[in-house]
């Protein structure tokens, strides 16, 4: 007996138009039927945020030949939200892919990912859900090499699921010359961030983030250390915060109220 092909949800931090979507719309062509809700322009950075206080826009485009397409004005969660809500109406995807970002997220960047966060609302939705990044953020970065990966993990994971309230952050080395895939765990690295301080023509100051990305973690686990050896990165990610370590250390605190 036929199957059907299984319901795939596309999104995005980097807009509806960016060329890592477009490789994405078309290897996950290939395996079911795809939807796109995207943002209308980049929201790299966004992380969990959602849109509080003015109205949401999401209206339907045409851009890929055959592809339902829709163009939303908030964030990259919001776009998850929306289209469970409005254009699943609850009868929710078989699959979330989010991406493919330009530019790591690797490791602490997971925090701050606007990639992430769209797949991390996928799993609370409880829909299977992935995020790929790309570490290249050239406009014209070259996607090829990703496409096999992509396609292997998303069959795996429609084929065996994924533990409850978790997804999956894969991230990719820039290089053709791949050596295969490691799962691994979150590196331990911050970024040492300062704010360059300028002045702007009427003599106010403004401020630019730059930083420098520290590895704390000399680890051969670790997602750094599979991305710098030219391994795609795969970490298994959970939105539960709980620092469940240290209940034990806080249940002997004796409050003195």
């Amino acid at each position: 007996m036929k199957t059907a092909k299984p319901n795939i949800l596309v999104v995005n931090d980097d807009g509806i138009t960016a060329p890592g979507i477009k490789v994405l719309i078309e290897a996950m062509s290939e395996i079911g039927r795809v939807v796109v809700v995207a943002p209308d322009s980049p929201q790299s950075g966004m992380g969990h945020a959602i849109t509080i206080g003015k109205p949401l826009r999401l209206d339907k485009v045409d851009i890929y030949e055959g592809i339902e397409m829709y163009r939303c004005s908030g964030t990259p969660v919001d776009c998850v939200k929306l289209a469970v809500n409005k254009i699943f109406k609850g009868q929710k995807p078989d699959l979330c892919v989010s991406g493919i970002n330009h530019g790591l997220n690797n490791s602490i960047n997971v925090l701050y990912s606007g990639t992430m966060s769209a797949a991390v609302e996928g799993a609370i939705e409880s829909i299977p859900s992935i995020g790929f990044s790309l570490d290249d953020y050239n406009l014209d970065a070259d996607f090829s090499h990703c496409v096999k990966y992509i396609k292997e993990l998303a069959l795996q994971v429609l084929a065996n699921s994924l533990p409850a309230n978790t997804l999956l952050n894969v991230n990719f080395p820039n290089t053709s010359d791949i050596k295969g895939i490691r799962i691994c765990r979150q590196a331990n690295a911050k970024w040492a961030e300062e704010f360059d301080e300028r002045v702007d023509p009427h003599k106010r100051p403004y401020y630019w983030l730059t930083g420098v990305f520290q590895l704390n973690d000399g680890g051969e686990d670790t997602d750094v250390w599979a991305l710098d050896h030219n391994y795609v990165s795969v970490v298994p990610v959970q939105f539960d915060m709980t620092a469940h370590h240290a209940i034990p250390f806080l249940n002997n605190w004796k409050f003195n109220i």
